[in-house]
């Protein structure tokens, strides 16, 4: 049996990275659980959880200072091969430079790397700046940090999310990006950031940009897998400039794991079945395995809910999930996980390849099939029991 369990493995609200102890402990207990692939976190808040010759080389500074003398992406990827799982390193902040930090050290030292919204402001949303990803450079130093892992170590893939590739749709309205819409189109970019138009032109530059990655990193490796987690189509295209079914269509993307991060199990279930019913073809669904949040803050999904998700993906043709973080496996003496462990995920199952992907997208080659009720999905649940 292959399915995709996986599970984001971030620095924030979390103590896993403090010591290598700690990264094999928290390995073991996903493996002991049924995970079967881990995205451990290794760009965030404008540094890297790795030695990085990159960030060396631009900005002066090899890794996160907490983790000098470390390398804590060598220490997970050496755990996690002792319990037979994928490592899938996940680039979190993608084209953002920082958190409430007025652009932070990147953008200190690269002002001109700024992206800018319509009144030439920094660009900010949800708290988080931005770097121009319009903007070569940018896109050079963001590729190079992403070839420097896929080279130097032995993983499955790599992993962009909602940041990668990204940029709020407010953006676009720097010097260098406005000078590129008029040359080729004799007119200023449209006051409103969300015209039709202008809001496509942006997103169509940063999928070039995908497309052009996703050949370097098959470059290096055709085995190695392209992962991204954009939020929900198409709030993603009108928010960040994600054209992620546009990414699914030109297979530019092998998994995508759609942020379908409700707290009510049944919005999440509307949410998929719309995704799989509406949105994709048959044959682009063994590609899609959603992100399911089980944490964030005080908020900590109920263990029947989860269940209720898994049972919807199942029963929806999908092939997997990854899960919002691991701490929330860990509260209330590991409740989430013993109840993964005796239901959902208790009989093991491999991570597909690069390879088993193509097939089963091949296999997926039929007409679309209507997406199942609640019954359904009730059916699944009762086989857990």
């Amino acid at each position: 049996m292959m399915e995709i369990r996986g599970v984001w493995m971030p620095t924030t609200d979390s103590n896993l990275w403090r010591s290598r102890d700690r990264i094999a402990e928290a390995i073991a207990f996903l493996a002991e659980t049924g995970f079967n692939v881990l995205f451990p976190v290794v760009w965030t808040r404008g540094l890297t959880l790795y030695p990085s010759a990159v960030m060396h080389r631009t900005f002066g500074v090899e890794i996160d200072p907490r983790f000098a003398g470390r390398d804590p992406l060598a220490e997970a990827i050496a755990e996690a091969k002792k319990c037979g799982m994928a490592v899938i390193p996940w680039f979190e902040y993608g084209f953002a430079s920082s958190y409430n930090c007025n652009g932070g050290m990147l953008l200190e030292k690269k002002p001109d790397w700024a992206a800018r919204d319509r009144a030439g402001n920094l660009l900010c949303k949800n708290g988080f700046e931005w770097m121009n990803a319009f903007y070569p450079p940018v896109q050079h130093f963001i590729r190079d940090l992403i070839l420097e892992v896929a080279t130097r170590y032995d993983i499955a893939g790599i992993q962009g999310d909602d940041r990668l590739p990204a940029l709020p749709s407010e953006g676009g309205y720097d010097a260098f990006t406005v000078q590129r819409y008029r040359d080729t189109f004799d007119r200023d970019p449209p006051d409103n950031p969300q015209q039709r138009q202008w809001l496509q032109w942006r997103a169509d530059i940063l999928t070039e940009f995908l497309a052009q990655l996703y050949r370097d990193v098959k470059g290096i490796d055709e085995n190695l897998l392209v992962s991204l987690s954009p939020n929900i189509y198409r709030w993603c295209l009108s928010e960040y400039l994600q054209d992620s079914r546009t990414w699914i269509e030109r297979e530019i993307v092998d998994l995508m794991h759609p942020q379908i991060y409700r707290r009510d199990a049944k919005r999440y279930q509307q949410i998929v079945r719309e995704m799989v019913y509406r949105q994709y073809e048959a044959q682009h669904l063994p590609r899609i395995a959603p992100g399911i949040l089980i944490k964030l803050g005080k908020y900590r999904i109920g263990a029947e809910d989860l269940l209720q998700a898994i049972a919807c993906n199942r029963a929806c043709h999908l092939p997997g999930e990854v899960l919002f973080f691991y701490e929330g496996l860990r509260q209330d003496n590991d409740e989430l996980a013993k109840v993964l462990r005796s239901h959902a995920y208790a009989k093991p199952a491999a991570f597909p390849t690069a390879a088993e992907l193509k097939q089963q997208a091949i296999a997926q080659q039929k007409p679309r099939f209507h997406p199942p009720g609640l019954s359904a999905i009730g059916d699944w649940l009762k086989r857990l029991f």
